[in-house]
C-alpha cells in the first residue's frame, strides 16, 4: 500500500510521487491550508492539503489525531526558512494529491507528546502508549540489540536451541511460578527461572556451544529492574575455562554496543575480585564512574573507646569504614541529615562524619560531634588513611559488614552523581572469585551464592566440609555503570563433586535424587568441562535507552504488583477450568466450612 516510510523521506526524493501510510500525529488548520503530520514507526512527514482539490480537502478537514491514513502526494522542498532540523524528513513536505481514511479513531486517552503521564495510565492504554516516539525508539533499539547478539553468536559457532517452558520445580533461589497439570492430578509443572539445567545437559549431549534468547520466570518481589517474566541472552560452552569464556563474552558485549549504539567500550574490560570490590566500594557491581571509595578502619577502631566504632570493630562480621568526600565540608547540616535518612533505608543506625576545616590544627581543626571521642593519634590516622584535606568531609559506617557495605555503597553512588564526583560514559567491570556459599542465619545452614551447580576454584574443594566460608567459586559477573548485566560460572561437570556440593548445602542423597536426579545421571555419561553466562537483555536495553525502568523497554510489562493493566491479568477463571485442574479455591472451602458449622 505504501512506497516509502515517512522517516525515510529526504531531499533526494524531491519531484517524486510517493504513497505513505500511517497515523495522523497532528492536524493543523492554517486558514485555508491544512497540515497533517503523518507518523509511522520510522518517523514523521509533513503533509500539505490545499483547497485546490475540494474533495480531498473536505476529507482532510474531518481528519483527527490517530486517524489511519493513506496519502499519495508530491515530494517538494519546504519553503525557505521552514526546514525542521529535528526530523529526518525536515527539508521536505508532501503536497497531498489523494487522501484516504483507512480507519477513523476515537479521541485517544492522552496526547502522544505528553511526557507527564502516570505509569498507570500508560500501562492501562499500553497500545496507545507504544505509539509514542520514545517507546517506538526503545523497542527498535531492543530489536537492534537482540540482532547484534544473534549475529555475534552465530558467527562464533553458537547454536540456538529451545528448552522447555514447562519443567520441574527445583530450588534455585526464587519462588517458581507453578502450572497445575490437568492430566496428573495434584502435580505441577514450573515455569523455568532459567534454562540452567537444560543447557548443562545440552553440553553433555555434545552441542558444544549453545545460546538462546529466552523468557525466564521468577515469582519474587518486584522493583524497577525486575519483572515476573524477563528475557535472558543465555549461553553455554564446552572445553573453555574462565578466562576464555569471559574473553569471548567481553568481545560480544563490545560488538553489541558498537552495533546498537555506535559506542566503543574499553578493551580490555578491567577485572576485580569480589573481595576487592566489597572492600573498596561495598558492592559486587560497583559503579566505576564514581571517583570515591572506602577506607578500611576496622583494625584501627579496635583501639578506641567510642562504643559505636569499637562495638562494630569487635563484632564478629563487623566493619568500620570511611568514605571521603572531596569538598564535602561545604555540605549543610540539612544535607547531612538527608543523607542520614537515606542510609537508614539500608539498615544504618546513623551516619557519623568529620568535617576537615584546618588539617594542620589536628583535632582542633576538625568539626564533628564524634571528635571528642577520638584521641589525636586516632584522628590523625583517619586523616592519613583517607587522604582527607582541608575542605573535605569523611563519612563513617560502623555495623555488620553487610549494613556498612549496603549503606555506604549506596551513599557513595548518590553523592558521587549529585556532587560531581562521577564521570560520564560507560564503565564495565568483571567481578571474579565470588564466595561459593553464604550462611543463612534463619535457615541455620550454608546456601549457594550463585546456584548449586557452580564449580569451586581449583584447590578449594577441601573447604566444602571443613570451612565453606573460605570456598571460592569459578564465578564471574559483568557490571556496567553499577548494574549487574550478566553473570555466570564454570559448572561442576563431575557427578561426585556435584553430590559433595549438595551435601555441603544440606541437600541429602534422597533429596538430591528427587530434585536433581536427572542432572546427576546425565553427568555420569561423560560430561565435558563446561561453563556459561546469561545476560539480562531488559537491563541492557534499559541502560542503553536511559529509561528509568525496564518496563519502558518491554512491550507489554507487568506492574510492580505483577499485574497487566492492559489485559487485567491475573484474573479469576471459571469453576469448570478449576475442576479440570483438580483445584478448589480456599475461599470457597472456608465458606463451606462456615456453612457446615452454622
Amino acid at each position: 500500500m505504501r512506497t516509502h516510510y515517512c522517516g525515510h523521506l529526504n531531499a533526494a526524493l524531491i519531484g517524486q510521487t510517493v504513497t505513505l501510510c500511517g497515523w495522523a500525529h497532528r492536524r493543523r488548520d492554517h486558514g485555508g491550508v491544512i497540515f497533517i503530520d503523518l507518523r509511522d514507526r520510522e518517523g514523521l512527514a509533513q503533509v500539505v492539503c490545499d483547497p485546490d482539490r475540494p474533495e480531498m480537502f473536505a476529507m482532510a478537514e474531518d481528519v483527527r489525531n490517530e486517524f489511519v491514513l493513506k496519502i499519495t502526494g508530491l515530494v517538494r522542498a519546504r519553503p525557505e526558512g521552514t526546514a525542521n532540523a529535528n526530523l529526518a524528513s525536515g527539508e521536505i513536505e508532501i503536497l497531498c494529491l489523494d487522501l484516504e481514511v483507512l480507519n477513523p479513531a476515537v479521541t485517544p486517552p492522552f496526547q502522544l507528546d505528553d511526557d507527564n503521564l502516570s505509569e498507570t495510565v500508560r500501562l492501562t492504554h499500553r497500545v496507545v502508549d507504544l505509539r509514542r516516539p520514545q517507546m517506538q525508539k526503545n523497542l527498535m533499539l531492543r530489536y537492534k540489540t537482540t540482532m547484534a547478539f544473534r549475529r555475534f553468536l552465530d558467527v562464533n559457532g553458537f547454536i540456538d536451541i529451545e528448552t522447555p517452558m514447562l519443567t520441574k520445580s527445583t530450588p534455585e533461589g526464587a519462588r517458581d511460578y507453578l502450572v497445575p497439570s490437568r492430566v496428573h492430578a495434584g502435580e505441577f509443572f514450573a515455569l523455568p527461572q532459567s534454562p540452567q539445567l537444560f543447557k548443562q545437559m545440552l553440553m553433555v549431549a555434545g552441542f558444544d556451544r549453545y545460546y538462546q534468547i529466552v523468557k525466564c520466570f521468577r515469582d519474587e518481589d518486584l522493583r524497577a529492574d525486575r519483572q515476573p517474566e524477563f528475557t535472558q541472552v543465555d549461553l553455554e560452552t564446552s572445553f573453555m575455562d574462565e578466562t576464555q569464556i569471559t574473553g569471548l563474552v567481553e568481545e560480544m558485549i563490545r560488538f553489541v554496543f558498537k552495533e546498537a549504539l555506535s559506542v566503543d567500550l574499553p578493551n580490555p574490560f578491567p577485572r576485580m575480585t569480589y573481595a576487592e570490590a566489597m572492600a573498596r566500594f561495598g558492592s559486587d557491581k560497583p559503579d566505576l564512574r564514581v571517583n570515591l571509595e572506602f577506607t578500611e578502619l576496622t583494625d584501627l577502631m579496635k583501639t578506641v573507646e567510642f562504643k559505636v566504632f569499637r562495638g562494630a570493630a569487635d563484632m564478629e562480621g563487623g566493619r568500620v569504614a570511611a568514605l571521603r568526600i572531596p569538598g564535602g565540608a561545604a555540605l549543610s547540616r540539612k544535607e547531612i541529615d538527608d543523607y542520614t535518612t537515606f542510609v537508614a533505608i539500608y539498615g544504618a543506625k546513623g551516619l557519623a562524619y568529620i568535617k576537615v576545616n584546618e588539617k594542620a590544627k589536628g583535632v582542633e581543626g576538625l568539626q564533628s560531634p564524634i571528635v571528642k571521642f577520638l584521641t589525636p593519634e586516632v584522628a590523625a590516622e583517619i586523616l592519613a588513611r583517607t587522604g582527607a584535606q582541608d575542605g573535605d568531609l569523611v563519612f563513617f559506617g560502623a555495623d555488620k559488614a553487610k549494613v556498612v557495605n549496603d549503606a555506604l555503597g549506596a551513599l557513595r553512588v548518590k553523592i558521587g552523581h549529585e556532587k560531581g564526583h562521577a564521570q560520564k560514559g560507560w564503565q564495565p567491570l568483571w567481578v571474579t572469585d565470588f564466595p561459593m556459599f553464604e550462611y543463612d542465619d534463619e535457615a541455620k545452614r550454608w546456601v549457594a551464592c550463585h546456584h548449586p551447580f557452580t564449580a569451586p576454584k581449583d584447590g578449594h574443594e577441601a573447604y566444602l566440609f571443613t570451612d565453606p566460608g573460605k570456598c571460592l567459586a569459578k564465578a564471574y559477573d559483568l557490571a556496567l555503570n553499577g548494574w549487574e548485566i550478566g553473570g555466570g560460572s564454570v559448572r561442576i561437570h563431575k557427578a561426585e563433586v556435584q553430590s559433595k556440593v549438595f551435601e555441603a548445602l544440606a541437600i541429602g542423597p534422597e533429596e538430591q535424587q528427587l530434585k536433581f536426579g536427572f542432572l546427576l545421571d546425565a553427568l555420569k555419561y561423560g560430561a565435558p568441562p563446561h561453563g556459561g553466562l546469561a545476560f539480562g537483555l531488559d537491563r541492557i536495553v534499559t541502560m542503553m535507552t536511559g529509561a528509568e525502568s525496564i518496563r519502558d523497554v518491554i512491550a507489554f510489562p507487568k506492574t510492580q504488583r505483577a499485574q497487566c493493566l492492559l489485559t487485567h491479568a491475573p484474573s479469576e477463571v471459571d469453576e469448570k477450568q478449576l475442576r479440570e485442574l483438580h483445584i478448589r479455591l480456599r475461599q470457597k472451602i472456608e465458606t463451606q466450612v462456615e456453612v457446615t458449622k452454622s
